[in-house]
């Protein structure tokens, strides 16, 4: 399926790209390559094919859910201006 000069400048007008005029000719080919190829997917048989979100049929092995930092609240807040009930206190910045 190739592309008309005039359907780039189309999509490009419609994806709101600047692109130079010398440039068409390059973006048309390319793009009617992309369109061949995805044509050429849509003929495999992919009947009884049931999706995979990996290609590899493999547990995800997953970290220990352990602490490694230690709670350091008390020493960030103490060089914050104001504090309290353990919260950042700030001026108030909407009316």
């Amino acid at each position: 399926m190739p592309l008309e000069p005039s359907q780039v400048r189309e999509i490009a007008h419609l994806a709101r790209l600047a692109i130079d005029g010398n440039d068409i000719p390059a973006y048309a080919e390319n793009l009617s390559r992309i369109l061949n190829f995805v044509e050429q997917l849509n003929l495999v048989a992919t009947d009884g094919v049931q999706p995979l979100a990996h290609p590899l049929d493999m547990p995800q092995r997953l970290r220990a859910d352990a602490i490694e930092e230690s709670d350091q609240r008390e020493l960030f807040q103490s060089i914050a201006p104001a504090t309290q009930d353990g919260l950042y206190l700030v001026p108030k910045v909407i009316e």
